[in-house]
């Protein structure tokens, strides 16, 4: 694994058509949920085996197992029941969950997936989990009185999965928040929530924000008790690195340098620059290129050829950095 860049992704990655077509048959019972599981392993163990062709550093399950970020640990924690449907983004509708009773986790909800997927390969793996603030703000709170306290209940239940994780062996363990800009007045609650998740983890602890209004949280959200924040950067064009000029960026960085919304390309080239970008803030050995989202929107093909000219970029400009280092 390299030392300084590492590549990564930021978790999940299109599903194969015949995978598509085992969730649609088990949803309808046409498919026993042994047969799903077997084929979900399956779909896994390929997407460890393209990372590593690939040459990531730093690998992902790819989210074989899972539809939707929230509504998948809905599903596993009690006090939650699901709803009706709501769009989530173009044509993609899910179940928004209601937090109806108090919440509980009766049983690890990730950590089985967790070893299976790291036994497959001997580079690190990621735990992945959604943050506590998002599973609040993706659902209806029925059951607390006000949303701190339905966040602090969720966080409670995601400290535990963290926890798991560290113990069955994550180096790394990634607790997204992309809902953190949503409602800035209501960051203050994602810190405290956050605090409680990775209050005895001694896991790198990373979380995911996208698609929103970076600038309204910034730079307070440098306070979100993580050691690495990943951050959509080329769909914005970079801009987001401006805000860095006034406030300096604390932490390590994962920095979006290819778009996972557009079916368009990147060139090698294009996506160095956007390295290059962000090693005017943060140095090599804490600044990670990957994609600037999950994946599952495009599809497998798509899924390489965008992180394929992730880990040449960095490669790359590695190389540059080498040069630089020794001159």
């Amino acid at each position: 694994m390299s030392e300084i860049l590492l590549t990564t992704t930021v978790g999940s990655f299109g599903k194969p058509d015949y995978l598509q077509k085992a969730r649609n048959a088990n949803a309808r019972g046409k498919l026993s949920d042994a047969e799903l599981l077997d084929l979900e392993k399956q779909a896994t163990e390929e997407w460890i085996r393209r990372q590593e062709q690939i040459d990531l550093d730093i690998l992902v399950d790819g989210e074989m197992y899972r539809g939707d970020m929230v509504a998948y640990f809905a599903e596993k924690l009690e006090g939650f029941k699901i709803g009706g449907l709501v769009r989530s983004y173009g044509n993609r509708y899910y179940h928004k969950p209601v937090i109806a009773s108090k919440v509980s986790r009766p049983k690890p909800m990730t950590v089985d997936w967790f070893n299976y997927t790291q036994s497959l390969t001997d580079r690190p793996v990621k735990g992945m989990l959604t943050g506590p603030y998002t599973m609040l703000d993706w659902s209806y709170n029925e059951a607390y009185k006000t949303r701190r306290d339905a966040a602090l209940a969720l966080a409670e239940v995601v400290r535990q999965e963290a926890e798991d994780l560290e113990r069955a062996g994550a180096k790394y363990i990634q607790i997204d928040e992309p809902a953190i800009h949503a409602r800035p007045e209501e960051l203050d609650i994602a810190i405290e929530a956050m605090g409680v998740v990775t209050q005895n983890l001694k896991a790198k602890t990373i979380s995911h924000i996208c698609y929103g209004d970076f600038a309204a949280i910034y730079p307070k959200v440098l306070k979100l008790p993580v050691d690495q924040l990943d951050l959509a950067m080329h769909n914005y064009e970079y801009r987001w690195l401006e805000l860095f000029d006034k406030d300096p960026f604390t932490k390590e960085l994962a920095i979006g340098v290819v778009d996972v919304h557009s079916h368009r390309l990147e060139t090698v080239d294009e996506a160095a620059e956007g390295i290059r970008k962000g090693l005017k803030y943060v140095s090599a050995d804490r600044l990670l290129p990957h994609p600037d989202c999950g994946l599952k929107t495009r599809t497998v093909e798509e899924s390489l050829d965008k992180c394929r000219i992730v880990v040449e970029a960095a490669k790359k400009v590695r190389a540059e950095v080498g040069r630089t280092a020794v001159a």
